[in-house]
């Protein structure tokens, strides 16, 4: 079992109060609460935040706020390890799920089955991320230049101008995501969120909510998503 954290600070530009704006008749932090509700190897659910209305809604959907964030961990600058070692500094635990509000829509088995993968090679790694494979391969990618285009390679095996060969030649391209990520107290004091030895667990694509745009395919994505809904639905009723 494990302890999630949830992040959710007050200030966002792209979308203001972005973590508890609607999606489907819910704040959006409530989908990230609601999947770790269901998930089996998760048993609390922590929210830290500087914002005493989220703080507030986030509680009313069952999660803990045991601490407020300080300011000055919340800010557009502010890194994750800041709030992380915060968050460590006053729970005692080892290791903790990290659980993005942006990302509302998740496999809450999914999360179940990277959990049980962690406490099987925990020792090994300094961190655990889940990630997605993208077509925005780097070998496909330009540096722009006094309007030169160049590579950010200098060549691929040999071949200078390589950017036109078909995609199915470059390897796999993989990029972090939102899904669910573990991150371990002794890496974060050393100052990495991560560390050197990152273990890599392959998800679905998720929808990570960053610009109004996004919100407007999460709204259509909930039509198709039952499971995290209707369990919002029913505990909307029964309170």
């Amino acid at each position: 079992m494990i302890t999630a954290i949830i992040p959710a600070r007050g200030g966002s530009k792209g979308i203001p109060k972005k973590n508890i704006t609607n999606l489907g008749g819910h704040p959006l932090i409530a989908y990230s609460i609601a999947a770790c509700q269901l998930a089996y190897n998760i048993d609390r659910i922590i929210v830290s935040t500087d914002d005493k209305e989220i703080a507030k809604i986030a509680s009313a959907y069952g999660a803990e706020i045991p601490f407020l964030r300080p300011a000055n961990l919340a800010q557009d600058s502010s890194t994750d390890v800041g709030f992380l070692k915060h968050f460590f500094d006053h729970v005692n635990e080892e290791e903790a799920a990290l659980i993005r509000p942006t990302a509302p829509l998740r496999s809450p088995a999914f999360m179940d089955h990277v959990i049980e993968k962690y406490f099987t090679i925990k020792e090994k790694i300094s961190g655990l991320r889940s990630i997605e494979e993208t077509h925005a391969n780097p070998y496909k990618i330009y540096q722009l230049h006094n309007n030169i285009l160049g590579g950010f390679f200098m060549d691929f095996q040999g071949q200078k101008d390589y950017h036109n060969l078909p995609r199915q030649v470059f390897p796999k391209a993989y990029a972090p995501n939102s899904y669910i990520d573990i991150v371990k107290k002794k890496t974060i004091s050393q100052g990495s969120t991560f560390g050197d030895r990152i273990h890599g667990e392959v998800s679905e694509q998720i929808i990570d909510i960053d610009s109004p745009s996004d919100l407007k395919l999460a709204q259509y994505a909930t039509q198709e998503e039952r499971l995290l809904v209707n369990f919002l639905k029913n505990k909307k009723t029964n309170t």
